[in-house]
């Protein structure tokens, strides 16, 4: 017996023999079920590939259901029954290795937009058969008049041999006959039928137009009309029919009678009704989905002047820990509980509830006062999920995250309500979670611009639109430009100069801090090249570029060959560079961490580390550590810009220069503002400073023309 592993054709003919059991024996179809089975096959593998798919297409889903259509699957049991094998086997036998909680995702939207397909290519099945049908009418009416005139016995074999209803009255509505089939429709009998008059036969949901156009017709005015009417029947309940309406004439013109054809559309109507509550609710929770959601807010946003709306976006904190955990039956379940308190929040006019997908809710009210509606909409809500919930013999605490937006309805779409809403929401998230944060135009404003910058830095760069300026580091001793440290800028189109704060995170989070960094220290080696061929090496020493690296950078395997030949392309020696390092990043570094710092150090990179003094290290740990120079944080040197000088900080500095030099390592200060900082830093023994005292960072030349002043001075 073969061990080998199902293949994916296997899995696959599987599935659509799983989907072929279910759904033939409700298919009118002259189909074996095993060539039923071929039919399905295809339908299968488009499923399957729109499920892995890279981009999500519904148009893959909303084929396969109008698919169905084609194969005579035209009954609401084999709609429901494909979708629930689509639920349960689609990810088990064509998931593979993705990630199980996207494909159940993917799968209920496959599962919507089949039944949007089916829905859609029933209707249109259904449009072509009425238009036939119409056609037959017409056709009917023509005989009929032919028959009247003709023969009785012609007449009666069509009327009665007829399909549709036919009925005939005569201009002021008295009823004249109906066939058997009309007699059927409505359940009684020919007297109860004949003595009611047309103009009797209203019913609430009776468009406007319709006793309109029979006016017309009575009058004239009109051969014919066709409209949707429902009508009640005798025991109370309702038929729902497409009805044709034509005007007989006698032989010499007259209106006569008027002929009604009707076809009973009501179980047709009911399977549309169930359709589009499918299409419109979440099949887990039952409560309306995205697409009913964003229905009823641009209806409300569109209410008119004067009018108010709030929302309430709801995440749950943690639920990804449950799923991961305790299995995605358990945050179903959890899910249904969350959906229930919530409709329960939501009972006044006005109000409902939604679920977007996943663990994401949202609460809409249109109230009159919907400020403090939804303030006290979103109370109700947290208070819902105070008590723990009970899943498989375990109390699970349930956390929320709500942003909540409130205002009038005019100048706004449905998109910016919602985005403003989820900012929002990640608000409270990132506040800790189990609160929630009204919208704040300013900070929509800049998670919007962090959003812009985000998205242009992968360009920026192929642009050209990142510079760097230099701020010179001074030997406190003799006074003299022993370098500078170079940073990066970037001159954005819309938003002008931004400093490294404002894109050094993005660009970490993003991964495009390598590139970016590559691109500094080659620009900043190039520059440190060029000052030396003007400078030379005088009594001072030659200049030296520092560089910033970040905690991306230094675990990046291609770092030190990197550093390399950017050196070699520049033809500068290794003295050359100096890499910062932040303590923050070297925090219980291990040894494969620090193992290329190492061999830069040795290559003769110097290596300082940055920001000393705020990442809580252990000072023992310094002797580990590849660096040679410490650049103390200016928190500890800000005591010291007026006099006398914080006598803490003095103490403090000083111990921290002691222990760097014992241990063979230059000290650094940064922001350095006043003379009164810089004398007292030289007397307590620190090496280098920079700062405003100096000069703020600029171009390149800045620093030839302070170098070149301190060579002459």
């Amino acid at each position: 017996m073969s061990t080998q592993p199902d293949g994916p054709e296997d899995r696959l003919r599987r599935l659509t023999t799983i989907w072929s059991r279910a759904v033939f024996p409700v298919t009118s179809t002259s189909l074996t079920r095993p060539e039923f089975e071929e039919q399905l096959l295809p339908l299968a593998r488009r499923l399957s590939r729109a499920l892995r798919a890279r981009a999500f297409d519904a148009a893959e889903g909303e084929a396969v259901g109008a698919a169905l259509i084609g194969a005579h699957c035209t009954a609401p049991e084999a709609l429901s029954r494909s979708l629930d094998c689509v639920d349960a086997y689609l990810v088990l036998y064509c998931g593979e290795d993705g990630d199980p909680e996207d494909l159940r995702a993917r799968s209920a939207r496959l599962q919507h937009a089949m039944a949007a397909g089916f829905a859609r290519a029933l209707r249109e099945r259904t449009l072509t058969e009425q238009e036939a049908i119409a056609q037959a009418a017409l056709r009917a009416q023509g005989v009929v008049a032919q028959a009247l005139h003709a023969s009785e016995a012609r007449f009666r074999a069509v009327f009665e041999g007829a399909a549709i209803g036919i009925g005939i009255a005569d201009l002021e509505g008295n009823v004249l006959q109906v066939n058997g089939a009309l007699l059927r429709m409505f359940g009684g009998s020919e007297q109860h039928l004949r003595v009611r008059n047309v103009r009797e036969w209203t019913h609430a949901e009776d468009a406007p137009q319709i006793w309109r156009l029979y006016q017309e017709l009575v009058r004239g005015e009109r051969e014919h009309y066709h409209v949707e009417k429902a009508f009640y029947r005798p025991d109370g309940t309702v038929l729902w029919t497409n009805l044709t309406v034509s005007l007989l004439r006698d032989p010499d013109g007259n209106p006569q009678y008027q002929l009604a054809l009707m076809e009973d559309t009501t179980e047709r109507r009911l399977l549309n009704l169930r359709l589009r509550y499918e299409a419109t609710h979440d099949a887990l929770t039952g409560l309306p989905n995205r697409t009913l959601f964003f229905e009823r807010l641009e209806k409300a946003l569109n209410a008119g002047e004067g009018r108010r709306f709030g929302l309430c976006y709801l995440d749950l904190d943690g639920f990804k820990t449950i799923n991961d955990s305790l299995g995605h039956a358990a945050g179903d379940r959890l899910l249904v509980e969350v959906a229930d308190r919530l409709q329960a929040c939501a009972t006044a006019p006005g109000e409902m509830v939604a679920r977007l997908g996943g663990d994401e809710f949202v609460a809409l009210t249109t109230g009159p006062d919907s400020r403090g509606e939804v303030d006290d909409l979103a109370a109700r809500i947290m208070n819902a999920l105070l008590a723990p919930v009970r899943i498989d013999g375990r109390e699970l605490t349930v956390r929320g995250s709500i942003g909540v937006v409130e205002g009038p309805v005019t100048g706004r779409s449905a998109a910016e309500v919602l985005r403003s809403a989820d900012i929002t929401m990640y608000r409270a998230k990132s506040a800790g979670g189990n609160r929630f944060e009204l919208a704040d135009p300013e900070a929509d404003a800049r998670a919007i611009t962090r959003h812009g910058l985000t998205t242009a830095l992968p360009t920026a760069l192929d642009r050209g639109e990142f510079f760097i300026e230099y701020q010179p580091l001074v030997h406190l001793g003799d006074g003299s430009v022993r370098g500078a440290e170079a940073l990066v800028r970037w001159l954005h189109p819309q938003h002008g100069v931004l400093g490294p704060d404002r894109f050094i995170p993005l660009a970490e989070h993003t991964g495009l801090i390598v590139p970016l960094g590559r691109w500094v220290m080659e620009q900043s080696v190039r520059q440190a090249r060029e000052w030396r061929e003007l400078h030379g090496d005088g009594a001072a020493g030659p200049l030296r570029i520092n560089v910033n690296l970040s905690p991306c950078q230094l675990t990046h395997p291609g770092l030190v060959q990197d550093t390399v030949d950017i050196l070699e392309r520049a033809g500068v020696a290794p003295d050359a560079l100096c890499l910062e390092v932040t303590e923050s990043a070297l925090i219980g570094a291990d040894d494969d961490l620090l193992k290329p710092l190492r061999r830069l150090a040795e290559m003769g990179v110097d290596i300082a580390l940055d920001d000393f003094g705020t990442g809580y290290s252990n000072l023992a740990n310094l002797r580990r550590l590849p660096v040679s120079v410490l650049k103390l944080d200016r928190s500890f040197t800000q005591g010291m810009q007026q006099f006398p000088a914080d006598p803490v900080d003095l103490k403090i500095v000083e111990g921290i220069v002691a222990l760097a030099h014992s241990l063979d390592l230059a000290v650094t200060v940064e922001g350095v503002e006043t003379g009164a900082q810089a004398e007292q830093l030289r007397i307590l023994g620190c090496d280098t400073a920079q700062g405003w005292y100096y000069a703020r960072p600029g171009p390149p030349d800045r620093l030839h023309e302070l170098a070149l002043a301190d060579a002459t001075g």
